[in-house]
């Protein structure tokens, strides 16, 4: 068995990408215009603006969203942890760069839209959809609020895409009395659809996933994904078409951000075991004790 999870290259490289692209979005396109990101994001680009000028929208980005990470450290695993805020870390970085140190003016107007607010809030949410996306997809996220979402939403009785639209709703609420207008709060929402739709493309609205996995050692696994995830896991017995060996299949649903350290986790245990995963649109579940 292996013991430990270390970062993987291509893993890095992508979300160094995925960073990178995150940053040209917002700051090519909306931090210009004073549109707002969703999350964490919009909320480091407020406080840029109402703080002074000595506290940057990389600062703020870091402040608010290490914190988070670090809380779903417990539940969301170490690997992914170092993946969040290594990938928050180069937005961060190329978010200076690019309002800082490159020959870019974007003081009062969008490089490539001007001041147009519809393009700036549809390539705005694309393009940072598109950063978020590839982060989610190589095992590590751009924002903290979706981590607490996985952490709270059960709680809340919501799920966890509607945890994520209240805390936006309450964001640009405080936005637009902030400013004391609404016609940024409503095009930042515009940039958050657009957000949303390239997150749709990538990874589905709000799904969750479902593993099948076939292995041979059923005990372990299901004993660490319970003691992981603190869920249930519904296990058949089964036996190898070719080897004739007796093994299991193991049916267990994570959310997007624990697929990662489920493979993990199951890898660690049993090197051989076959993986599956899809999409769950629905899932139905009684509270009645059998």
């Amino acid at each position: 068995m292996r013991q430990t999870q270390k970062p993987r290259i291509v893993n890095l490289l992508m979300l160094t990408v995925a960073g990178m692209i995150n940053a040209f979005g917002i700051t090519l396109f909306m931090t210009p215009v004073k549109l707002y990101d969703s999350g964490i994001s919009g909320t480091s680009m407020l406080l840029e603006q109402i703080t002074p000028s000595c506290l940057s929208l990389s600062l703020f980005l870091l402040i608010l969203n290490i914190p988070l990470f670090l809380v779903g450290l417990k539940k969301q695993g170490g690997l992914f942890t170092f993946y969040a805020i290594y990938t928050v870390g180069i937005y961060s970085l190329f978010a200076w760069l690019i309002t800082n140190i490159f020959p870019i003016d974007v003081s009062i107007a969008s490089p490539l839209a001007g001041t147009d607010l519809l393009l700036c809030a549809l390539f705005g949410g694309v393009i940072s959809g598109i950063g978020s996306g590839l982060a989610i997809r190589y095992g590590g996220a751009m924002d903290g609020i979706e981590v607490m979402a996985v952490i709270f939403a059960k709680r809340a009785g919501v799920t966890v895409g509607t945890f994520v639209m209240v805390y936006n709703i309450i964001l640009y609420v405080i936005c637009g009395c902030v400013l004391e207008s609404w016609v940024l709060p409503l095009y930042s929402i515009v940039a958050y659809s657009a957000l949303k739709t390239v997150d749709f493309i990538v990874e589905g609205i709000d799904r969750a996933k479902c593993a099948v996995i076939v292995t041979e050692w059923p005990h372990e696994i299901c004993k660490a994904l319970t003691e992981t995830f603190g869920s249930g896991i519904t296990r058949v017995s089964a036996k190898g078409g070719y080897s004739n060996r007796d093994k299991a299949m193991l049916y267990f649903v994570v959310n997007r951000y624990q697929v990662i350290r489920m493979k993990d986790i199951v890898h660690d245990i049993d090197p051989t075991a076959f993986i599956i995963i899809s999409e769950v649109a629905d899932i139905f579940s009684s509270n009645n004790n059998e």
